[in-house]
C-alpha cells in the first residue's frame, strides 16, 4: 500500500472516526482504525467501530498502490496531529503490518494488524429509507440533544426520539426534569428522485419513529457541521439498526429499545402567566448569577413583577453570598416566585437562536415552558424546584 495525502485532511478524518473507537475494546483490533486505500477511485476510507456505533469517512488522495490495514487509532492520531502541515506519504511493504509515515522532516513507523479480523459495519438491505434535509437535522439536533439523560439506568432517555412523517421531523429529548421538542420542515422529500433517492421506496418510507442514542447523534451533528453538505441525508433503518449516509460519510448505530414516554401529554395546553424578554440579556444575567448558584447549589429564583414589567433573578447561597439582578420584560398575569436549576435555563437559552424568548407559567410547582419567538419551532419544558420559605 502507498498513498499520498495532506496532513490536515488525514488528521481531520482520523479525528472523526476515532470517536467511535472504544477506550476499552472487547477485541484488540477494535482499538484500531480500518484504513482502505482504493487505487480505482483514488480514495482512502477510514472506519472506527465499537460494535454499537460505527463512523466511516473517505476522502480523495493519490493512491499509488491499494491496500487494507488497521492501525492503532490513538497512536496514529497523536502522531499525525503533531506532524507539520503539508504532504504525507503512508506506505507498507507487501503483506506487512508496519506502516511508515513520511513527512518533510522525518518518518515514523506504526505497527498495525491485518484487516481480516476487523468486523464489517452493519448493512440494511431490506429496511425502509428516508431522505432528510441537512438544515432540518442540524436544527433538530441543536434543540434536543442537550436534554437527553446521562443516566444509563434509564437507557431509553439517553437518546433522542425522532419522528418523521410527510409533514416534517420532530425531535424529542427528556431526562425526567426537562423536555425539549423541536419540529422542523421536511422539504427534502418533495424533490425529484435521484440516484441517492430511489424511486422504489415503499409508501411508508418517510414515516417512522425511533429512539437514537445521543452519542451517535452528537457525531452526526459534528460531521454535518464540519462538512456542511447540501445533499439530503439518507436514513436507512430496520428493527434494531439505523444508518445515516451522505456523500462519502456514514454513521451506523444501534437503536435504543423500549417505549419512549408519551411526552406530548406533559406539555400544558394553557398558561395563566407569560413573559417575553431579550434572550441575550436573560442569558447574561443568568450566567452571572450562576457563579454564586454553583458555589452551594444550582438553584436560581425567578420573580415576576407585572407592575414594574421586569423579572428578578436571585440566589442566596448560605455562607457564601447572594446575588440579585433585574431584567426588563413584557409580563402578563399575576406576580409569581418560582425557582429552577440554573443550568437547565441556560442550556435552553443557548439552544435558541432568536433575539427574544417567551416563557409561560401557571404556578410555582407546575412545569413552565420556554420557547423562541420566531425562528425554529421549539418547546422547552422545565420542571421547577420547590422554594424553601
Amino acid at each position: 500500500m502507498k498513498l499520498i495525502c495532506t496532513q490536515s485532511e488525514l488528521n481531520t478524518h482520523l479525528s472523526l472516526v476515532s470517536r467511535a473507537v472504544p477506550t476499552r475494546p472487547s477485541h484488540p483490533v477494535l482499538a484500531n482504525v480500518l484504513l482502505v486505500a482504493d487505487e480505482d477511485t483514488q480514495k482512502v476510507r477510514l472506519t472506527g467501530f465499537d460494535l454499537s456505533l460505527g463512523v466511516q469517512t473517505s476522502f480523495d488522495v493519490h493512491v499509488e498502490t491499494g491496500g487494507t490495514l488497521t492501525l492503532p487509532a490513538k497512536l496514529l492520531g497523536d502522531i499525525v496531529s503533531r506532524l507539520p502541515e503539508g504532504e504525507l506519504i503512508l506506505e507498507t511493504e507487501d503483506n506487512d503490518t508496519i506502516a511508515t509515515i513520511t513527512c518533510a522532516f522525518g518518518r515514523y513507523q506504526v505497527r498495525g494488524m491485518g484487516a481480516e479480523e476487523y468486523p464489517d459495519l452493519p448493512t440494511i438491505e431490506e429496511g425502509d429509507v428516508a431522505h432528510l434535509p441537512v438544515e432540518a437535522l442540524v436544527e433538530g439536533l441543536r434543540g434536543s440533544l442537550f436534554s437527553t439523560s446521562s443516566d444509563e439506568s434509564k437507557q431509553v432517555l439517553t437518546g433522542v426520539h425522532v419522528t418523521v412523517d410527510p409533514d416534517g421531523l420532530e425531535f424529542a429529548a427528556t431526562d425526567g426534569h426537562r423536555l425539549a421538542v423541536v419540529q422542523t420542515n421536511n422539504a427534502a422529500d418533495d424533490r425529484e428522485p435521484t440516484d441517492a433517492a430511489p424511486t422504489s421506496q415503499p409508501n411508508n418510507a418517510t414515516e417512522f419513529d425511533v429512539t437514537v442514542p445521543a452519542k451517535a447523534l452528537r457525531e452526526l451533528e459534528r460531521m454535518l457541521q464540519m462538512h456542511q453538505s447540501t445533499e439530503a441525508i439518507a436514513v436507512r433503518f430496520d428493527q434494531g439498526q439505523l444508518i445515516f449516509e451522505w456523500e462519502h460519510q456514514r454513521i451506523t448505530s444501534r437503536l435504543l429499545e423500549g417505549q419512549y414516554p408519551n411526552y406530548r401529554q406533559l406539555i400544558p395546553r394553557q398558561f395563566s402567566r407569560q413573559m417575553t424578554a431579550d434572550r441575550r440579556l436573560f442569558m447574561s444575567a443568568l450566567e452571572r448569577i450562576a457563579v454564586l448558584a454553583d458555589q452551594k447549589n444550582s438553584i436560581v429564583k425567578l420573580s415576576l413583577d407585572s407592575v414594574k414589567q421586569e423579572f428578578v433573578l436571585s440566589v442566596d447561597a448560605q455562607d457564601v453570598g447572594s446575588g440579585r439582578e433585574s431584567v426588563a420584560a413584557q409580563i402578563s398575569g399575576e406576580d409569581l416566585d418560582i425557582a429552577f436549576n440554573v443550568r437547565y435555563l441556560l442550556e435552553g437559552l443557548k439552544a435558541f437562536t432568536t433575539s427574544e424568548v417567551q416563557m409561560q407559567f401557571n404556578a410555582s410547582t407546575s412545569p413552565s415552558v420556554m420557547s423562541p419567538l420566531g425562528g425554529m419551532k421549539m418547546t422547552y419544558l422545565v420542571m421547577p424546584v420547590q422554594i424553601r420559605s
